[in-house]
């Protein structure tokens, strides 16, 4: 049950809105809120009193007529309760829905408004409610079968999530997705393309290292094909990699360091779970130091650690690139179009962007100082010019990356397109670095990125993406097993295996893990699992 409080007074204060879940347990209007349902912390105009309350209950519909901006109101009359009018302040969260008298299927619950009178506290007016939005008392996306079903209420309350987001700037233009094993349960885009017009949810995005795991399922479709083994050494493929040395002392003060032969040779796997000792010059400050100032690509530097000992986030996708076209004599695109993307139908994804389509791209912001800024962005290239990086490149809508998820949550299927088999989707989504965790990453280069990943120091690493760990504190979010990764450009994805769901989040601007993105997410996410059974 929610209950909303609006303490009222005789001397002109102006009363707030508090919400809490049963039992009741109000919270202030700064509060956080609980982990169903968001507060409504702003104050209400005293002239809502006598509109709002009657001496009779009132039992009907909730709706929404504003998102965020404008002002709310609850009013009863012509048989209606109604949040979102002009006349009693502001709501930071937007709530939207139907309650019908009684109960049905897909809503449950009343709203009741009634007055209650004190001499010596003035009126307090005390309205609760059973369901709001669907997600309070009945799941508001409910399984018939698999996959789920999201309601248009639900829907409706999504995006009113991501309108939230860009009107509190914390993304200047957000698209968001989710699908089930069989389609699409919610589309939807806030915000700006670009200063000049609204954004699509067909808008085009650099997705950055959301490359890296198309990637690797073009490393596990050879592996399948016999042409490649996950325990090969590298150097059975590239030059380079027959005797590696490890940093053993490094100076910061000076970038000088030494160095000893690496105990084991690095592998294919080593590669696919970033325990390579291969680094990135962005995110570790040892290879920036050594790479500032040269032509050095992050594999031809010593490796940070031995292969297999620790987890570092790294360029080791780039070599499983070389290794693809390497193996399948085509390039990376190449390959990519004829064994994954056309197969999936997805039309909109390569390492170019057809000019037909650049005006669906995504403006790039740089956000600094509370603001976001217009970056100047090197031309786009309209037809695919090598090189290609596996770690990154490729152009994308949610659209098609969702489909690249449902193939995953589909055991390496899409209908009739068969990509993986469901042993190697499998194989994916285990853990793969044994007793190491995932690590976090410094900001080497706090321009690019914040520190990262969520989950550092629990979560594992299978081949090619993140394995969420049980967390008890994040209950709200993804399923322990998940899978997910990132593009630096906050891009975001994860597959939830256990709920049948795939969620993708996507926004263009730097720095990597601002906190304004990591919200945009984490609050898109936790709205998204409240409406789950």
């Amino acid at each position: 049950m929610i209950v909303i409080g609006i303490p009222t007074s005789l001397f002109g204060r102006k009363p707030e809105v508090r919400i809490s879940q049963h039992p009741t347990k109000l919270f202030s209007r700064h509060g956080m809120g609980d982990e169903r349902h968001p507060p409504l912390p702003q104050p209400i105009d005293e002239r809502c009193q006598e509109r709002i309350f009657e001496d009779k209950p009132v039992e009907d519909d909730i709706g929404v007529e504003d998102q965020f901006h404008g002002t709310a109101s609850i009013t009863s009359g012509a048989g209606r309760v109604r949040l979102g009018g002009q006349l009693c302040g502001e709501l930071s969260s937007p709530f939207g829905g139907r309650v019908r008298r009684g109960a049905n299927s897909s809503t449950n619950g009343k709203i009741h408004a009634v007055n209650r009178h004190s001499t010596a506290a003035g009126i307090s007016v005390l309205a609760t409610a059973i369901a709001f939005l669907g997600f309070c008392t009945a799941p508001a996306m409910a399984a018939t079968g698999d996959p789920p079903v999201l309601s248009d209420v639900s829907a409706t309350y999504l995006s009113r999530v991501l309108a939230l987001a860009v009107a509190r700037n914390d993304t200047p233009g957000v698209v968001a997705l989710v699908v089930g094993r069989n389609g699409v349960l919610y589309e939807g885009a806030a915000g700006k393309l670009d200063p000049a017009g609204p954004m699509p949810v067909d808008a085009i995005f650099n997705i950055a290292s959301m490359t890296k795991p198309v990637t690797s399922v073009a490393i596990m479709m050879l592996m399948e094909s016999g042409k490649l083994h996950l325990d090969d050494p590298v150097s059975k493929y590239l030059p380079g990699f027959d005797h590696l040395k490890v940093i053993k002392t490094f100076n910061a003060a000076d970038g000088s360091y030494e160095t000893r032969p690496a105990v084991r040779a690095m592998t294919l796997r080593h590669l696919l779970t970033h325990t390579s000792g291969i680094g990135y010059a962005f995110s570790n400050p040892i290879v920036n130091r050594l790479q500032s100032g040269t032509q050095l690509r992050e594999w031809d530097l010593p490796l940070l650690q031995d292969p297999g000992a620790q987890w570092n986030y790294s360029a080791s996708t780039r070599v499983l690139g070389l290794i693809v076209e390497k193996v399948s004599g085509q390039t990376l695109e190449d390959f990519d179009q004829q064994h994954i993307f056309r197969p999936l139908g997805m039309v909109d994804t390569s390492y170019a962007v057809p000019a037909a389509k650049q005006s669906r791209l995504a403006a790039s912001y740089r956000h600094a100082d509370g603001a976001f800024q217009v970056q100047p962005g090197s031309a786009i290239p309209a037809t695919p010019t090598p090189p290609f990086g596996g770690d990154g490149g490729l152009y994308s809508t949610a659209g098609d990356y969702g489909r690249f998820m449902q193939m995953m949550l589909n055991g390496g299927h899409l209908g009739s397109a068969r990509i993986l088999s469901a042993h190697s989707v499998r194989l994916m989504g285990r853990n793969q670095i044994g007793a190491i965790f995932v690590e976090q990453q410094p900001a080497a280069n706090p321009a690019l990125t914040r520190p990262f990943p969520l989950g550092a120091g629990r979560d594992k690493f299978g081949l090619g993406f993140q394995i969420t760990a049980p967390d008890p504190d994040s209950t709200r979010y993804r399923s322990p097993g998940s899978l997910s990764w990132a593009g630096i450009f906050n891009t975001e994805f994860w597959i939830d295996p256990q709920r049948h769901i795939g969620g993708v989040v996507m926004m263009q601007y730097l720095p990597f893990y601002d906190e304004s993105a990591l919200r945009t997410l984490r609050d898109f996410e936790a709205a998204l699992y409240r409406q789950l059974p």
